[in-house]
């Protein structure tokens, strides 16, 4: 497919290990087209779990408006390494601390330090069945009925349910994360009734008070080798639970993360953000040609 002359810069870069895509579209009126999210995520060399898509400022204050795709062309509410991505990336235009960015979850603060200590504030989680949201009331969220697994004998039960931006449902282990088939609990619980608007589905594993072990399959994604948003969801479960103090280390498959609730309730994520290399695409068909980091 030929690339038209539509072309904007984007540059791919990770945090963590969450693959991400940042595509500036300040000054252009069109969007980045489900069907060119699809076409980047099939190419090996552009492959990611997100496009963080950079529009122009609708309000005083507000440095950009971040509109966010996953890997199957969907739109996601939040995306809190993608977030740290595009602070690295606009800090490397022009150098400041404090960043403000307005997504479908509201707004988004974050503050730059270095290329391996940004931080981005998540906001207030939500715990209220309908606020997930869940098909059914549940009074307590802090573990749900649903399981994986013979009623008898479940291979994990009772998650914690919380929105922390986006719905989240975190299942506790009582062995290593990774001997669990999470790319088929993944896809049997991402979409079930439960949830409505769909769920990103992970597998903890509590070490210690101050650290766990996270795994997630993501909405609109799949396996992904980090989640931010999740991260923040099984930390302050973990705090309604017991299991952890506020402040804990959360180990990823591609990297960690530092998540805390602070006592403004508010979730903040701290971690790195890493330029891999950027070129020029065609927001219509994904069509990229590649240039030097």
């Amino acid at each position: 497919m030929p690339m038209s002359n539509n072309r904007v810069p984007f540059v791919k870069m990770n945090g963590a290990g969450n693959q991400i895509v940042v595509a500036d579209m300040r000054g252009h009126e069109t969007f980045v087209s489900p069907q060119a999210a699809i076409a980047l995520s099939s190419d090996p060399a552009t492959r990611f779990d997100q496009v963080m898509e950079v529009r122009d400022s609708d309000s005083e204050g507000v440095d950009a408006v971040v509109r966010i795709l996953n890997s199957d062309g969907s739109e996601a509410e939040a995306c809190g390494n993608g977030t740290r991505c595009v602070v690295s990336w606009l800090n490397r235009q022009s150098p400041r601390e404090q960043f403000v960015f307005r997504t479908r979850a509201g707004i988004l603060n974050a503050r730059y330090v270095s290329e391996t200590n940004i931080t981005v504030d998540m906001g207030i989680p939500k715990f209220g069945w309908d606020e997930i949201p869940l098909e059914e009331e549940f009074g307590d969220t802090t573990g749900i009925e649903l399981q994986v697994g013979p009623i008898d004998d479940p291979i994990l039960h009772t998650p914690s349910v919380a929105n922390m931006g986006n719905p989240h449902c975190v299942f506790w282990a009582d062995r290593d994360v990774n001997g669990y088939n999470l790319e088929q609990i993944g896809a049997l619980l991402v979409y079930h009734p439960m949830f409505p608007e769909g769920a990103n589905i992970s597998i903890a594993e509590v070490k210690s008070r101050d650290h766990v072990i996270l795994r997630t399959y993501e909405r609109g994604v799949g396996i992904t080798q980090a989640c931010g948003s999740a991260a923040c969801a099984t930390l302050v479960c973990a705090v309604r639970k017991g299991l952890t103090d506020r402040k804990a280390l959360v180990t990823l498959p591609g990297g960690e993360l530092e998540i805390e609730w602070d006592d403004r309730d508010h979730v903040l994520m701290t971690g790195p953000a890493e330029f891999e290399f950027s070129g020029m695409f065609d927001p219509e068909t994904g069509v990229t040609s590649r240039e030097d980091a």
